[in-house]
């Protein structure tokens, strides 16, 4: 029998980021997509998602699209405390 070659694992899931835009507006915990990041732009594909999501919420909304500003990815939030099997810390 051969031997089986394990294939890599998938990166699924999102990345969130905080968004600043022109006019000093924030919006937190953006959802982008890991496939779109990483390699050598990094970052930077998750602007475009982000932009197109905006263009989106403009037109449903009816109001203009602001500009982005600058983009960070959102601290992670700290776990949770494990809980015992009766519900005590």
């Amino acid at each position: 029998m051969s031997k089986r070659i394990k294939s890599k694992p998938l990166e699924r899931g999102s990345v969130l980021f905080d968004v600043v835009y022109d006019d000093g507006s924030q919006a937190s915990n953006r959802r982008v997509p890991v496939e779109v990041l990483g390699g050598l732009d990094g970052d930077e594909p998750a602007r475009a998602v982000i932009t197109a999501q905006d263009e989106v919420i403009a037109q449903k909304s009816g109001r203009p699209q602001r500009t982005i500003q600058s983009l960070t990815r959102s601290p992670f939030p700290d776990p949770k405390p494990a809980r015992g099997p009766h519900g005590s810390a």
